[in-house]
């Protein structure tokens, strides 16, 4: 597998990176940040996990990707190459394995490179990409020993959930997000699914989602470069960020990853080509 490169180091400012305004008012989802309107960004990053060097040792990270933010500040890290989940206390010098850390590998009570990690607090539990074992697995939240497997065979990257409980998941080999209903083992194509390309119906290697309000879909669509945004029902995008080709410049992306939305319509992007 081509491992995306990260910091070793989570930072406040990791998904703030690449910012533009458009016009709705998304909700605050499982990867939504309410931000004030009147915030002022610090210049300087504040280390919240990791940051000694990549390894497995517990105040360590190897290869981080996808993270949850909870209410108390707690961090939830998708510690992908040491195939576990770790969760870091605002503060906190060390994490705690709170999903896989038992080696790589297909056990209920393993992960295998995981990518993304929410908390569905209804259940109070975990939802994580297990991305090499093509699978969704639900942890327990609390002193949970393995998982369950709720999808079966697909690319996951990323997901997110709506205040309805249904999930979305970005597949990766097949260039489309899924939306599924709670109870759900299929699910419904809402974005993509016309085959990898850079036309406004489809997708190519999208890596994470993020749902607004109006069940609006928005993806990091990393092989075309550009943020895509689906109303609920349509039929085809529209590039809210990037789309311009790969390159440096402000109108340009390379290789998007993780998105949010703020209340004010504000989209904050990962150029990670760009780094």
């Amino acid at each position: 597998m081509k491992r995306k490169l990260f910091s070793i180091s989570l930072i406040i400012s990791y998904f703030i990176i690449f910012l533009v305004s458009i016009s709705d008012y998304p909700l605050r989802s499982p990867s939504s940040t309410n931000i004030h309107p009147n915030a002022r960004w610090q210049q300087n990053d504040i280390t919240v996990a990791g940051g000694n060097r990549q390894g497995n040792g517990i105040n360590q990270l190897s290869d981080p990707l996808g993270l949850y933010v909870d209410d108390d500040q707690s961090v939830y890290v998708a510690d992908q190459s040491n195939h576990r989940i770790v969760e870091w206390k605002w503060g906190a010098t060390s994490g705690q394995v709170v999903a896989g850390g038992n080696g790589q590998g297909s056990g209920a009570h393993q992960l295998y490179n995981p990518t993304d990690v929410i908390v569905d607090k209804e259940r109070d539990s975990l939802i994580i990409c297990d991305y090499s074992n093509r699978r969704v697995v639900r942890w327990p939240r609390r002193n949970g020993t393995s998982g369950e497997t709720i999808i079966s065979n697909i690319g996951c990257r990323g997901l997110t959930m709506d205040e309805n409980g249904s999930l979305y998941v970005t597949d990766f080999g097949k260039h489309e997000v899924r939306q599924y209903r709670r109870g759900e083992s299929q699910g419904t194509v809402v974005a993509g699914g016309n085959g990898s390309g850079n036309r406004l119906d489809q997708l190519s290697g999208p890596r994470y989602v993020f749902v607004d309000r109006d069940h609006s879909v928005y993806v990091s669509d990393c092989g075309s470069d550009r943020v895509m945004k689906w109303v609920k029902g349509a039929k085809q995008g529209i590039a809210v960020a990037g789309g311009q080709g790969q390159g440096n410049g402000l109108t340009q992306l390379y290789c998007p990853q993780g998105v949010v939305v703020d209340q004010l319509g504000t989209v904050y992007v990962t150029d990670q080509g760009n780094a």
